[in-house]
């Protein structure tokens, strides 16, 4: 509001400045004025000066008139001189003003990105005289936004405020310093070719002291920061066509990308090879989005065995990418991305849609297990859409596990507890994933009403050649037994893991030892093979086969319906 209360007056500051421009006809006509007067009161004022003293007559009223009226118009033009020359300092002011505004961040004090520019080309000119170097650091705040989201806005603006005041203050003297936007900081400063350690210092020094807890409101707010360097005797392929600054900008910011993936909370120096991978990544970011709105993401199935018996007990749908332009894609390498983006959550509710269309035709003994992702649980709303997907495709409930990673439990517990406490009243089964390395406590194995816990593959593929991970795989069976809760290992890969995992009672396990994940088209065929695919008698109905928008209703019916069917079964 302040902002915008500065820009009104402003704007009337500029009306009332061309106003002063024009009054500069008045100064002209006072100017003339002066010169009439000059003339006429040459003559009349003797006159005026006799007549006073008896030695004349008086001058003629029209000419007295006149002289009056020009001794008017003298006035007039002085004092419209006057305030044009107080406007025109305003004007001065003004756009002094106008120009700080505009190159000025107003939430810290800083520049914004176009001062950051303009004092950075500056700053090479300088330097491309005198042999020195511009260095430039792109600082980020690690995950700000669920600073936001759990403090609020006003702390948030706090946070900022806080953490550009100590970024400045490492920085050294007549640094320029900026805030770019949102959570993003740049500076540039001078330095000589050889002084790279002192530079080093400089960002250490700086994600040091953004680490620092920050107390604000009675709140302690931890935050951390990526830093990424460069300097302008390096050289950017990628960045051609763009200014000594740009450049300088977007070597930093690439290099502030590579600390963010290595772990956040460092920093990094620009090398060259990370153009390639900023490159590839900005080309995975584009056919993720192409390739969500195109079907190309499927699920994959991965068969889930009871080690009792070998029986078939389900599957757990993986997520592929099948690009048109790289192939079938791990999602090791788009679902890191695709969270990082925010089109998580879009991808995985069309995966699970395709997966439950595919398992609605298996047999009906067999389950479907499907991945949800940390930042999926932190949308309120998941459970109802995850009901809708449920509705849509006339997936039974109570055939549905859902897997969440340990690490889910340490964001947002409230809201986690939740949204699980929600599915498993619709008779949805929760399966706690990676277990053993996310640091959950007892409490919350408890609490939380799980169905099953999945030993995290690490431990299982080290089994054989690791007395830790025996130790630990031992503890988690004893837990599970002690807890009632059934318990799958993932990542069998051999016949003498299995044998080792057979000595527990109530285990599941899947791993490529029963095979590799297979596609929708491979796995029907291979559950027509041995007799496991739903006869069409056998099959439901649906309830809902348009695309119709989802009814909240509908889907409420069909959450009752689905309550009484699984009473009945119980009954039965």
């Amino acid at each position: 509001m302040a902002d915008l209360n500065i820009t009104a007056k402003l704007r009337q500051q500029t009306s009332s400045i061309d106003a002063a421009d024009r009054d500069i006809i008045a100064l002209g006509i006072a100017a003339a004025a002066i010169i009439m007067f000059m003339g006429t009161g040459g003559a009349i004022l003797p006159q005026v000066f006799r007549s006073i003293a008896g030695l004349g007559e008086a001058p003629d009223t029209t000419l007295i008139n006149a002289l009056l009226l020009n001794i008017a118009l003298i006035m007039f033009g002085w004092r419209r001189y006057r305030q044009l020359q107080t406007e025109i300092a305003e004007r001065r002011t003004a756009e002094e003003r106008a120009r700080v505004l505009s190159e000025t961040d107003p939430l810290t004090g800083c520049l914004n990105r176009r001062g950051l520019n303009d004092e950075t080309m500056r700053l090479l000119e300088e330097c491309s005289e005198t042999g020195d170097v511009v260095v430039t650091m792109m600082i980020d705040l690690d995950n700000f936004k669920q600073v936001n989201d759990f403090h609020g806005h006003s702390v948030g603006d706090e946070i900022l405020q806080e953490c550009a005041r100590r970024i400045q203050a490492q920085m050294p003297a007549n640094a320029i310093f900026s805030r770019l936007g949102g959570d993003e900081f740049a500076c540039a400063f001078r330095s000589k070719p050889d002084r790279r350690d002192a530079i080093e210092c400089i960002a250490i020094a700086i994600v040091e002291e953004v680490a620092e807890a920050v107390t604000t409101n009675k709140v302690m707010v931890n935050v951390s920061a990526s830093v990424g360097v460069a300097q302008s005797d390096m050289r950017c392929v990628c960045a051609e066509g763009e200014t000594g600054a740009q450049t300088l900008l977007h070597m930093a910011d690439i290099a502030m990308y590579h600390a963010k993936k290595q772990g956040r909370n460092c920093h990094f120096w620009f090398e060259e090879p990370m153009e390639e991978e900023l490159r590839f990544r900005n080309t995975i970011e584009a056919g993720i989005r192409q390739g969500i709105a195109n079907g190309e993401f499927v699920p994959y199935y991965e068969k889930q065995i009871d080690l009792q018996t070998g029986e078939l007990t389900g599957f757990e749908a993986l997520a592929r990418w099948n690009s048109p332009s790289m192939g079938l894609v791990s999602p090791d390498v788009f679902i890191p991305i695709a969270e990082e983006i925010g089109a998580i959550g879009e991808l995985s509710e069309s995966v699970i849609a395709r997966a439950l269309e595919d398992a609605r035709d298996w047999d009906s003994s067999l389950t479907l297990a499907v991945n949800i992702s940390p930042i999926q649980l932190r949308d309120p709303w998941f459970a109802q859409k995850l009901l809708k997907l449920l509705l849509k495709a006339n997936f039974p409930t109570e055939r549905l596990e859902v897997e969440i990673t340990e690490s889910c439990l340490h964001e947002n517990i409230g809201v986690v507890r939740t949204i699980v406490t929600s599915l498993k009243n619709q008779g949805i089964r929760i399966v706690l994933d990676d277990f053993g390395t996310g640091y959950s406590s007892l409490g919350q194995l408890r609490t939380l009403p799980f169905d099953r816990i999945k030993i995290d593959r690490t431990f299982v593929s080290n089994l054989m050649d690791s007395q830790d991970a025996r130790t630990i795989v031992e503890g988690i069976a004893m837990l599970g037994k002690g807890l009632g809760l059934p318990v799958t290992a993932e990542g069998i890969e051999t016949s003498e893991i299995l044998d080792k995992l057979r000595a527990y009672p109530d285990f599941n396990g899947q791993g490529y030892l029963y095979g590799r994940p297979k596609s929708a088209r491979e796995t029907n065929q291979s559950l027509e093979t041995h007799g496991l695919l739903a006869k069409p008698a056998e099959a439901e109905p649906r309830l809902n086969t348009s695309n119709e928008p989802f009814d909240a209703d509908a889907a409420s019916q069909y959450a009752s319906a689905e309550a009484a069917r699984r009473r009945k079964a119980g009954n039965g």
